[in-house]
């Protein structure tokens, strides 16, 4: 089995869904669910209207983690 693929982009949070997730925009305007993950639950949550980075699978972009703090 080969390493998991990830691409990171860049995405601004257009609104909240609930307290871990949020739709998210690219900038080329593509819509999808942003999710914050179970171990970054406990730092401070972005707000709507954030820009942040998200890592995605280039085979699932409806989908993707924010990325919260260092990598």
């Amino acid at each position: 089995m080969g390493e998991r693929e990830t691409i990171l982009l860049d995405a601004r949070l257009d609104a909240v869904i609930d307290s871990h997730a949020f739709r998210a925009v690219l900038g080329n305007g593509h819509i999808f669910t942003a999710y914050i993950a179970v171990r970054d639950r406990e730092k401070k949550p972005p707000e709507s209207g954030s820009d942040v980075k998200v890592e995605m699978s280039p085979y699932n972009m409806s989908a993707g983690r924010i990325i919260i703090g260092d990598l």
